[in-house]
């Protein structure tokens, strides 16, 4: 068959075109991240804390605020250097618009880039709230010069200087004052930390237990940066309000947008399923075809190799590697490749025994063409069609068992997989507390991805079996 024949015949049936619908999509996402994303995306961003430090901790995703009234949606603000050195030194301003549901689950400001020639900036953070009522936050002091250092003086500029104002002491300490001058309200900062928000952003309630009531409205947030002169400079100014929802399909436990690492697994699963079944179906074949054709020692030495091969155990082999060379993905590929060919070859030699003893073979071997050119140009070509729907199968199989791998802890933690996804949400007991977005889409994922190579191969079969082709 040819291959606008084996397509037409693959589309004929309905699984053949979902398969290939669903190829299609698997294709086109991976490579839009492999446009859109570094290479170095899973060390470089995946696994920096740093990265995510501004987002919410095991939050849903936000289209779960459709139903659900006391969430609060994830803001970010910043002010960033325009250019020029004055425009550093100044005042800026946030509005933020509480609807008078939760509070929001933190409250961090970062402050980053910083240069200035001889003194230092102070930086202030006060909120205004709806009630008229203004709360001092915090106060960041850039660290002054050093003994034998130069100007201009940067700091802050590798990462930046943050304060996590939900934990902070000082802050805590501020706003208990806040509210011994305000609301004649006694609340220790120890009390507070963990629970700043709900004093920022509501009344207290009398009597104890110290409880707030949500207070809606328009929250301003300033920021005034005092420079001692005009070329002194403050590359970026970030302000966070945590939220109870955040992007797509939300966060894990150390705020990782979980929709950026099922994305990036996408071209990683496909590389993985693709790189395996194409070497192992190649080792395969090969020796299939040399040990049905060649016969004698040979078939013996490659049969009696295989049946030994194919029951070694992988699991404890693979343990072993690991703990000698460290959790990397290409060992885990080149163990499943050199494990995946025996079966393989042992049905290759079985049909090329039915094949060898044709006219056609016959016929070949007496015009005087080498064993090379019958195995490979007649063998090879009769047996092709079963050779390329086993390759199809091998990769569901192959993604399946990095999955399993990678849920097993024997995956490598420095490449975002949904197998690795899969794993730490099971391993921080997402699965206990209710974190379902954290382990449904890779597991769909996964069996997305077999089934539609295993629809492919489905869909296959009227080209591998004649029979069913002329039905």
């Amino acid at each position: 068959m040819k291959a606008g024949e084996i397509v037409g015949a693959l589309l004929a049936t309905g699984s053949g075109r979902v398969g290939a619908v669903l190829l299609v999509v698997l294709v086109a996402v991976s490579l839009f991240v492999l446009v859109r994303f570094p290479l170095d995306f899973g060390p470089r961003r995946w696994n920096n804390p740093e990265a995510w430090a501004d987002n919410p901790k095991a939050v849903p995703p936000v289209w779960t605020l459709l139903w659900s009234r006391d969430a609060v949606k994830h803001t970010v603000f910043e002010a960033t250097s325009s250019g020029d050195g004055a425009a550093n030194a100044g005042t800026y301003t946030f509005a933020y618009q509480h609807r008078g549901g939760g509070p929001p689950t933190f409250l961090s400001f970062a402050v980053s880039d910083v240069r200035f020639n001889a003194r230092p900036q102070v930086i202030t953070l006060r909120v205004e709230r709806p009630d008229g009522k203004s709360i001092l936050l915090t106060q960041v002091v850039v660290r002054g010069p050093r003994a034998g250092e130069s100007p201009p003086y940067l700091r802050y500029q590798e990462s930046p200087s943050r304060v996590n104002l939900s934990g902070d002491v000082e802050a805590a300490l501020r706003v208990s004052t806040f509210l011994a001058q305000e609301f004649r309200v006694t609340a220790s900062p120890s009390a507070l930390q963990g629970d700043l928000a709900a004093a920022v952003f509501g009344v207290p309630l009398p009597g104890p237990p110290l409880a707030f009531q949500p207070l809606p409205g328009r929250y301003l947030f300033t920021v005034q940066v005092q420079a001692a002169s005009p070329e002194d400079s403050v590359g970026s100014l970030r302000l966070a309000l945590g939220g109870s929802a955040y992007g797509v399909m939300g966060t894990d436990a150390l705020g990782r947008d979980l929709a950026m690492g099922l994305l990036f697994g996408f071209p990683v699963a496909l590389a993985i399923g693709i790189a395996t079944s194409l070497f192992a179906t190649a080792i395969g074949t090969a020796l299939g075809l040399m040990s049905g054709f060649l016969g004698g020692k040979t078939d013996l030495a490659i049969q009696r190799f295989s049946d030994i091969w194919s029951n070694v155990p992988l699991l404890p082999i693979l343990v072993f590697l690991i703990f000698i060379l460290g959790p990397r993905l290409w060992l885990v590929v080149v163990i499943m490749i050199l494990f995946g060919w025996p079966g393989l070859t042992i049905v290759v030699r079985s049909m090329v025994l039915q094949i060898r003893s044709g006219q056609l073979v016959e016929a070949t071997r007496a015009l005087g063409a080498s064993r090379r050119r019958i195995m490979f140009r007649h063998l090879l070509f009769q047996i092709a069609p079963f050779i390329f729907a086993q390759m199809i199968f091998f990769t569901p199989g192959a993604i399946l068992a990095e999955a399993g791998l990678s849920f097993l802890g024997l995956g490598d933690p420095s490449i975002p997989t949904w197998g690795q996804i899969l794993e730490s949400g099971f391993r921080t007991g997402a699965v206990y507390v209710g974190y379902w977005w954290w382990v449904l889409p890779p597991g769909l994922l996964i069996v997305a991805t077999a089934m539609a190579f295993v629809l492919l191969t489905l869909g296959l079969e009227p080209v591998v079996n004649p029979r069913l082709r002329s039905r």
